[in-house]
C-alpha cells in the first residue's frame, strides 16, 4: 500500500548510545528534507524519550508520535532469546506497525541477529525467499552500487544468490531511479569457469529462468567501488568482509588526510585553501554516515538495519531511506520474478527426473 504521508516507525531503545540518536535523527531529516511530509512512531521508554521530544520545536513534535514500552532488545541477547523475550519491546512493537499497516517502514539501529530473526517472526518471509538478506549501497563515481548480502546469510546456495538478484534489482530501481539495473554475480574472474560450484550454477539459474533484468555475469571485486554494474550478489560471508574492509578503507584514507594536512605549517595552510576548494566535499563523501542503513529484503515488510554505533545524523540517513522506499512498489516487483525464478526452479526438476 502506498501513503501519501510516509510513517515511519523508529525502534527509539537499539542504538549505543541510547534513544537521544532516533530522536536527534527524525530532526536532522526534517531539516534535510523541509518538504517532506512523513511522519514517526516512536517506541520505546517514555521517560527516557519525553524530555528529548520536549526540546524539538512544536512543528517538528507534531510528527512524532510516542508509544511507550517497557523492554527493549539488549545487543548483547542472542537472536533465540531475543524471539523468546522480545514481545512487547521497542523492536518488537515497531515491527507489529508494519505487520498491521500501520506504519510503511521500520528503522532499527539495535541488535541485527534479534532484528533479523524478530522480523522473520512478525512480518514473515515473503514467498518464494528462503531467507532474508541484508543490503548496502556502497558509493561509486557512476552513483550507488547495492551489494547483497552483506551478513545475514554466511552460507547460501544457487537459488538464495539468485532471490538476492532479484530483491536488490528491485531495491536499485526504487531507491536509487535505475529504469533497468544491472545485475553482477561476484566471482573471483569474469571467466565462465572461474568461481566455485554455488556462483556457476547461480550463473546458470538466472541465464535459464527468464528474469526481466540486465543480467551482466560474474563480477570481481574491485567493480563493486567502481560501479562496473548498479547490483552485485554475494553470500553473507563475502559481503561482510568486502563492506568491512571499505570501511576500513576509508578509515585508513581519512587517517592519512588528516596526518597530511596537519604535518606543517604549510600543510595547515595549503588545508585551508584545499577546504574551499572541495575538500569538504570529499569528506563528505567519505563519511559512512552518508551512507547509513542496510535493508532487510525478503519480508512482508520493509525493515532498516541502522549502525548502532551511529550519531543523529547517520540516524537521520537511515530515517531518508525509509522514506524513499516507504512510497515505492518494488516489493511488487520482487514478487513477479520471484514467481518466474519458481517456474525455472521446476522446469529444471523435471528435466532433471
Amino acid at each position: 500500500m502506498t501513503r501519501t504521508a510516509p510513517i515511519i516507525s523508529v525502534d527509539a531503545m537499539g542504538a549505543d548510545n541510547g534513544p537521544s540518536i532516533a530522536i536527534d535523527g527524525i530532526y536532522h531529516i526534517l531539516k534535510r528534507r523541509p518538504a517532506t511530509s512523513a511522519c514517526f512512531l516512536v517506541h520505546g521508554d517514555a521517560v527516557q524519550i519525553e524530555p528529548l521530544i520536549a526540546k524539538l520545536n512544536p512543528e517538528i513534535r507534531g510528527r512524532i508520535t510516542l508509544h511507550h514500552t517497557d523492554s527493549e532488545v539488549r545487543m548483547t541477547d542472542k537472536p533465540s532469546e531475543a524471539v523468546r523475550r522480545s514481545r512487547g519491546s521497542s523492536m518488537w512493537n515497531a515491527l507489529t506497525t508494519v505487520k498491521n499497516g500501520e506504519a510503511d517502514v521500520v528503522v532499527s539501529a539495535g541488535n541485527t541477529g534479534a532484528l533479523m530473526a524478530i522480523s522473520k517472526v512478525v512480518l514473515r518471509m515473503k514467498k518464494g525467499v528462503h531467507r532474508p538478506a541484508i543490503s548496502a549501497s556502497w558509493p561509486t563515481p557512476r552513483g550507488h552500487t547495492v551489494v547483497l548480502d552483506v551478513g545475514a546469510n554466511v552460507e547460501c546456495g544457487p537459488s538464495q544468490l539468485v532471490e538476492f538478484a532479484i530483491m536488490g534489482e528491485a531495491f536499485h530501481r526504487a531507491v536509487h531511479g535505475s529504469e533497468t539495473p544491472s545485475v553482477g554475480l561476484l566471482n573471483v574472474g569474469q571467466e565462465e569457469l572461474k568461481g566455485n560450484d554455488t556462483v556457476r550454477a547461480a550463473d546458470g539459474l538466472i541465464r535459464d529462468a527468464g528474469l526481466k533484468f540486465n543480467y551482466k555475469g560474474f563480477v570481481e571485486g574491485d567493480d563493486i567501488s567502481l560501479g562496473s554494474t548498479d547490483v552485485v550478489v554475494t553470500d553473507g560471508f563475502s559481503g561482510n568482509i568486502a563492506l568491512k574492509t571499505a570501511e576500513g578503507t576509508v578509515k585508513l584514507v581519512a587517517h592519512w588526510m588528516r596526518e597530511s594536512f596537519t604535518s606543517s605549517l604549510t600543510a595547515k595552510i595549503g588545508a585551508l585553501f584545499l577546504r574551499m576548494g572541495g575538500l569538504d566535499h570529499l569528506r563528505a563523501k567519505l563519511d559512512p554516515r552518508s551512507i547509513n542503513g542496510g535493508v532487510l529484503l525478503g519480508l512482508n515488510g520493509m525493515v532498516i538495519k541502522s549502525h548502532g554505533g551511529t550519531d543523529g545524523e547517520g540516524f537521520a540517513t537511515a530515517l531518508g531511506l525509509g522514506i524513499d522506499i516507504a512510497g515505492s512498489d518494488f516489493l511488487a516487483e520482487i514478487e513477479a520474478n520471484l514467481t518466474r525464478l519458481k517456474e525455472a526452479n521446476e522446469s529444471r526438476d523435471e528435466t532433471a527426473s
